[in-house]
């Protein structure tokens, strides 16, 4: 398995965010839109392999499975532009303006929910039978996890809020070294072998997504349960993206940046 130099690696990083903060309205809304689909179901199998087993760590086992596959077809997360598109701006690369890098954010998150969405309705008939029986024991876990990552944050207030930050905060620094990780391989292998590793980590240890949590909790809220839209908004997603732009960007990329692309001056012999 080849592998490429940090310092090789991270001007790839510089390159990929330039290009994406140019890339047209249509295509980071369809590529947002089918990265949300296929990791809204590594979600499903990562859940269905918890209730089966009842083990987290199968499920984490898993759930890399959709976001290889999602980055080897060149699809887009949100959490990953938060890490990479501002280094285009940081290198001063031509054309590329802070209101480009926001509206690359906001075009990839409309095309993440919009993947999200339509994958928790339809995951939603599937589990009950076009809403004709009740859920399932798949189902029931979604709404289970669901409310108590909402409601059980809501309970402890401004704890429960920060507690959501920092763990979105820990979710993007692994997501990013994930997305980061395809970019050490020249071969398929060791692409997903690199981002299996961060992506694991992130889910086994519970962390926050943004782009996970724009389809679970949908799902939840379709399935039954017992929390709306505002508190899933205020106690969850608000914090998980406030979180994974500082876990993407200050604890992963940035230090990268800084320390292969913009290194300090060596000590001279003397």
């Amino acid at each position: 398995m080849s592998y490429n130099k940090p310092a090789d690696f991270v001007q790839t990083m510089i390159d990929v965010g330039e290009a994406k903060t140019k890339t047209g309205t249509r295509d980071l809304i369809l590529r947002g839109t089918m990265a949300g689909v296929i990791l809204s179901l590594a979600v499903v199998v990562a859940i269905t392999a918890i209730t089966q087993t009842g083990s987290g760590l199968v499920g984490a086992l898993v759930f890399p499975v959709g976001f290889c596959i999602l980055s080897l077809m060149g699809y887009d997360l949100v959490t990953g532009v938060f890490g990479l598109a501002p280094l285009a701006k940081f290198d001063n690369r031509p054309g590329i303006t802070w209101g480009r890098v926001f509206r690359c954010w906001g075009l990839v998150g409309l095309g993440n929910l919009i993947g999200s969405l339509i994958v928790a309705y339809m995951v939603a008939v599937s589990l009950t039978m076009n809403f004709s029986i009740d859920p399932n024991a798949v189902a029931q876990k979604f709404i289970a996890v669901s409310t108590a990552r909402t409601v059980g944050f809501e309970n402890l207030g401004a704890d429960g809020w920060i507690t959501c930050f920092v763990r979105a905060i820990f979710c993007n620094l692994m997501v990013c070294l994930g997305v980061i990780g395809g970019m050490t391989s020249r071969s398929v292998a060791g692409k997903v072998v690199a981002m299996w590793l961060p992506i694991f980590i992130f889910f086994v240890l519970v962390f926050e997504h943004t782009v996970v949590n724009m389809f679970l909790f949908p799902l939840g809220m379709i399935l039954g349960a017992d929390f709306g839209i505002a508190t899933w908004l205020n106690f969850n997603l608000i914090p998980t993206i406030l979180g994974n732009i500082v876990g993407g960007l200050l604890f992963t990329c940035i230090p990268l940046y800084l320390t292969h692309a913009k290194t300090s001056a060596s000590l001279d012999a003397k």
